[in-house]
Parts: C-alpha cells; structure tokens; sequence
C-alpha cells in the first residue's frame, strides 16, 4: 500500500466525484488547487457540464480514459457506490476527503488491491510534501 503522498507522487490524472461549481466550497478550492500545481482534474457531477475548464462527466465509468486516482468528495454514505465505481473502472487509488470515512468503502478497496485513503485532504497533502507535477 502506497502512501498519500507516494500515492499523489504517481498519479497525473485526478477523477472528482463530487466536484462543485461553488468557489466557496472545499470541492472546489481544493481541486482547482491540484490543477494549477500540475494534476490533471476530472470533474465529476451530474449537475454540471464544464468545472474548472474540463468537461464534467456524470459518473466514473463516462470518462473515456484511465484516471490515476479517484478522489471523492461526496457524504460518507455515497462513498460505497463510488469506491465500487472506481474498482469496475480499473482505478489504482481511491481518496476520501478530509471528514469521509467508510469501513465498508476501505473494505472493498482492499480485497480489489486499490490503495486507499481517507479522512485527509488532498490538497494538505500535496503541501505538506512539497508535491507539484510537471506539465
């Protein structure tokens, strides 16, 4: 199991399930944060068609390409479908934001071999370790 930050390290392509049009909300500041330090982002919300100047797909399984780490901003109990969202597509990593936890979400993620994180913010983590990636 890879580290937050090892984690962050690998990965160039961020899927956002619960990705918010609000600037005043976490789900906004924070992955905004991460694509103007180097990460591509993929919103993710069914109410929405462009976020951060990328198109916004409905659910995991409509971006048409691999995602690196699916980060989820969503109530812990929309965690479970979306961890097992992320296992049918293949993602390699599932982090739940700051305040998210979800034993049966960690389980899951597990018995698939997806490295998992939760109850820390992306964003902190991406400070703390002086991370940023080359365009």
């Amino acid at each position: 199991m890879r580290s937050p930050q090892q984690i962050l390290a690998d990965s160039a392509v961020i899927a956002v399930v619960g990705a918010s049009r609000d600037p005043g909300k976490a789900a906004h500041s924070v992955p905004l944060q991460m694509q103007r330090h180097g990460w591509r982002v993929i919103p993710v919300n069914p109410y929405a068609d462009e976020i951060f100047g990328e198109q916004v797909y409905r659910s995991l399984a409509e971006i048409p390409h691999p995602v690196d780490l699916v980060n989820v901003f969503r109530p812990a109990q929309d965690a479970l479908p979306v961890v097992r969202e992320a296992v049918a597509i293949g993602a390699p990593a599932i982090w739940l934001q700051l305040g998210i936890v979800s034993a049966e979400a960690r389980r899951i993620a597990m018995e698939a071999g997806i490295d998992y994180v939760e109850d820390l913010c992306l964003a902190v983590e991406r400070a703390v370790g002086g991370l940023t990636r080359q365009a």
